[in-house]
C-alpha cells in the first residue's frame, strides 16, 4: 500500500499542502551543490493512504510535491502538469499553485 507523508498549514489564507512518497520522508538529495532536505519539519506531520492523498491534492492551493509516486499521482489526477516537473538526483519535485 502506498503511503505518503503530509503537512498541511495555512498559507495567506490559502491551503498548503507538503506531500512527499513516505520512503523520501527524512532523506537529503544531492546533486552538484544543491542539497534538498525532505525534512519531517516540512513533510512529516501525519501518513496518508493514496485516497486520502487524492482529496489533499484537490483541496490545496498550494502544494509542494516529492517523489514517483506523489508526482505521477498528482499528474494523474490532473494536477499540475509533465512540464512543470523538476528532476533532482533522480527524484521529482513539483509545485503546484491553484489560485
Amino acid at each position: 500500500v502506498m503511503q505518503f507523508s503530509v503537512r498541511v498549514s495555512d498559507y495567506q489564507k490559502k491551503t498548503m499542502l507538503n506531500i512527499c512518497d513516505a520512503e523520501l520522508l527524512g532523506k537529503k538529495i544531492v546533486q552538484d551543490d544543491l542539497t534538498v532536505n525532505i525534512s519531517e519539519s516540512y513533510y512529516g506531520d501525519r501518513f496518508v493512504d493514496q485516497k486520502e492523498a487524492e482529496s489533499l491534492l484537490q483541496s490545496a492551493s498550494i502544494i509542494n510535491m516529492v517523489g514517483k509516486e506523489t508526482v505521477s499521482l498528482s499528474v494523474k489526477i490532473g494536477i499540475g502538469s509533465e512540464n512543470g516537473i523538476k528532476i533532482i538526483s533522480g527524484i521529482p519535485f513539483l509545485i503546484v499553485f491553484n489560485m
